[in-house]
């Protein structure tokens, strides 16, 4: 699989920003990627979970906190979004059963899942910022060569 490739950070003023940025990776995502968005409650996941379904042509992504995974076709692949804040432990849910070549899975609160499949993954890390509410740094990593190939997509467009 190789080594996690990282570097790449970003300073998010406004979740309008945010979706932005969404849309940017959005546009770069090919099937057999895992995303993993970590951060506090509040501090942009889903606003940015909302920008890469906008760019895969998705009218309204909305947080599975209730469902656990929301499915939407898109126009290549499928794009599966997870979001495990109300779990204890994922790993009976069966989430490496949507990670595979023909999809993605976006996944929210991944700390709750202890044993994610060892397959291309993008880490996500969001921090909220003190003393400046709508300010977060978003920090990404990337692990696998489609998921390394992504994230120099990103950074070009961010150049």
């Amino acid at each position: 699989m190789g080594e996690e490739i990282g570097g790449l950070m970003f300073c998010s003023g406004s979740e309008e920003e945010t979706l932005g940025l969404g849309r940017r990776l959005g546009a770069a995502l090919t099937p057999g990627v895992v995303m993993l968005l970590s951060g506090e409650l509040g501090a942009g996941k889903t606003a940015f979970a909302r920008g890469i379904g906008c760019a895969l042509g998705v009218a309204r992504v909305r947080s599975p906190s209730f469902t656990l995974v929301n499915e939407y076709k898109c126009e290549k692949f499928t794009l599966f979004h997870a979001d495990l804040y109300r779990l204890d432990d994922a790993d009976g849910l069966g989430l490496d059963e949507y990670a595979d070549d023909r999809s993605v899975l976006l996944v929210e609160w991944p700390e709750r899942w202890q044993n994610p499949p060892s397959c291309d993954t993008i880490k996500i890390s969001f921090e909220m910022t003190e003393g400046e509410p709508d300010k977060r740094l978003i920090r990404f990593s990337a692990k696998g060569k489609n998921a390394s190939r992504i994230l120099c997509s990103l950074k070009s467009a961010l150049s």
